[in-house]
């Protein structure tokens, strides 16, 4: 049994195999999942688990040097979520961010249902 940090057994897994440069997506529920990237999903009703708990379980277990955000989520509360975490937050249109989300490592749905509440996050290193 671990003490502390994620506890999800297959979040854990994926995110051992990540390394430098890889890309992770964490998703608001809406957000679709590209064929053949591997998946955890952690949603299990309508704002169960929030967008802001799965980043931050994330942020106290990985590193991650990059945050790029939708274009369109500037100025609302999923951006603030973010600048809130990440000294810098980059910005593409959505369908982009989406398009960009099948090159992704690992891909984290959750339960959000607040509109652009997406994040890719590119890993870094510890060192």
């Amino acid at each position: 049994m671990k003490r502390a940090g994620i506890l999800n057994a297959s979040l854990n897994a994926g995110l051992s195999r990540l390394g430098h440069g890889d890309l992770v997506v964490v998703a608001d529920c809406g957000l679709p999942v590209p064929p053949g990237v591997p998946f955890v999903d952690l949603a299990l009703v309508h704002g169960v688990p929030r967008f802001e708990d799965v980043l931050d379980a994330l942020l106290g277990d990985a590193v991650f040097e990059t945050c790029v955000a939708a274009t369109e989520a500037q100025g609302t509360v999923a951006d603030e979520w973010l600048t809130a975490r990440f000294d810098r937050v980059d910005h593409i249109g959505h369908e982009a961010l989406k398009e960009r989300s099948s090159d992704a490592r690992l891909f984290i749905r959750t339960g959000e249902a607040t509109p652009f509440a997406n994040a890719l996050l590119y890993c870094g290193v510890p060192f």
